[in-house]
């Protein structure tokens, strides 16, 4: 097809408004990829903690796996449709970074919290849990102390996310790469801070069970995490090995 034959056709599409309706149609699936996204983490990753409390059987090692696993598998099943973020931070840093379309991250994240919240739901009438089988994240210390942890474990989980993005990076591993690193921080702060590193896994939780102990250091600190790991990244990377590659 022609340069001028191209130019008619896109032209023509334009005027149709076709090439609009598609762009808003696929929006649209990115954004019910995301909210099925999370949807499927929160629930898979809380209810081994629901089971581990009522239950005791999948044990502390087992509900890292759990998160870890299922973000990976996610990663391969969706990423390539939406991004799979399954994180208002994660979406709100790209955008800051101008990796991300600005008027698509209110849908983003409204699928994120949507999809916590009903995950969160399900749960909650599957097992009627109470208030000791809370599967939300609340501080085992102080605010500030969970604070930390979870910028330190978001720091992380982007650090490696933006690295294993480049251009120059090694392999296709990246979902199990990411999928690792989730595990290390629930290992690490798990106990801590619950480690969320996600305000919507944490929100979810928090609105259906109505408990909101220092539910402010599930939202600043993933925030603060996931951008200062990105921009850190973005410090250290070195792009002179594109141009040395051509």
């Amino acid at each position: 097809m022609s340069s001028s034959n191209l130019a008619k056709l896109e032209e023509a599409c334009v005027e149709s408004g076709s090439c609009e309706s598609s762009g808003m149609l696929q929006i649209a699936q990115k954004a019910l990829a995301e909210l099925i996204g999370t949807y499927l983490l929160v629930f898979a990753g809380c209810c081994s903690v629901v089971l581990e409390k009522q239950h005791g059987n999948i044990t502390f090692p087992g509900i890292c796996l759990v998160w870890g696993f299922t973000v990976m598998f996610l990663i391969y099943t969706i990423g390539h449709i939406s991004g799979a973020h399954f994180n208002p931070a994660v979406t709100v840093t790209l955008t800051i970074l101008r990796k991300f379309p600005s008027n698509e991250v209110p849908l983003y994240i409204a699928a994120h919290v949507l999809g916590s919240i009903l995950a969160s739901l399900s749960l909650y009438l599957l097992f009627g849990t109470t208030e000791k089988e809370f599967f939300g994240t609340v501080p085992s210390g102080s605010n500030i102390q969970s604070l930390i942890f979870e910028i330190i474990t978001t720091f992380l989980l982007l650090f490696v996310a933006c690295g294993l993005s480049d251009k120059n990076a090694f392999g296709q591993l990246g979902g199990i790469s990411v999928g690792l690193v989730v595990i290390v921080d629930v290992f690490i702060a798990g106990p801590v801070s619950g480690a969320s590193m996600n305000p919507a896994r944490t929100i979810g939780p928090a609105i259906v069970m109505g408990i909101y102990k220092g539910i402010w250091v599930y939202i600043v600190g993933p925030f603060v995490g996931a951008l200062l790991g990105a921009l850190t990244y973005n410090l250290i990377k070195t792009p002179e090995k594109d141009k040395l590659k051509k």
